[in-house]
């Protein structure tokens, strides 16, 4: 007996062990015939599979219409040390609102009524300018050879809780 035969009570099947020794192996048309069918037998199993996991994915995915008027709910990123509508971390919003539609823009693009805390009007190119307002505390950190001087900046845009400390 072989050694994994005499363990687990079979023979190995693994690919070097597929066949007996004294197995009659088909030759010819038999053996194509043979490999023909195992893989349709694969080819219907992988179908059969793919065709499931799309049944799963299917059911979370739904069309959504939003009416113009409706009240939504803002998606907000969360970003990693920043402090967000009064909250860092993991307690920060991952939603604020509700927001009135005001227009549809595209399939998935809405036009909100912002309050005017959180509208920000930006330039052509998608940008806008940050000033500061006033400089709170001023630090002076020390490191090996020279000593880097910073000051913490109040913003014109976001609260208090917000502002950033900035180089001098």
């Amino acid at each position: 007996m072989e050694p994994f035969e005499s363990l687990y009570g079979r023979r190995c099947r693994s690919p070097i062990g597929w066949f007996d020794a004294f197995e009659v192996r088909p030759w010819g048309t038999d053996l194509l015939r043979e490999s023909l069918d195992k893989v349709k037998l694969i080819q219907d199993r992988l179908l059969m599979a793919q065709s499931k996991q799309k049944s799963y994915a299917n059911r979370k995915v739904c069309d959504l219409e939003i009416m113009v008027g409706e009240r939504v709910l803002l998606n907000v990123s969360p970003m990693k040390g920043v402090m967000r509508f009064e909250k860092k971390g993991k307690l920060s919003p991952r939603y604020i609102g509700p927001f009135e539609l005001v227009e549809r823009i595209g399939e998935v693009a809405y036009q909100l009524a912002l309050p005017p805390w959180l509208s920000v009007l930006l330039d052509q190119n998608l940008t806008f300018d940050e000033e500061p307002i006033t400089s709170f505390y001023r630090q002076i950190r020390k490191q090996r050879s020279k000593e880097i001087a910073s000051v913490k900046v109040q913003w014109k845009h976001p609260p208090v809780e917000e502002a950033t400390w900035e180089t001098e």
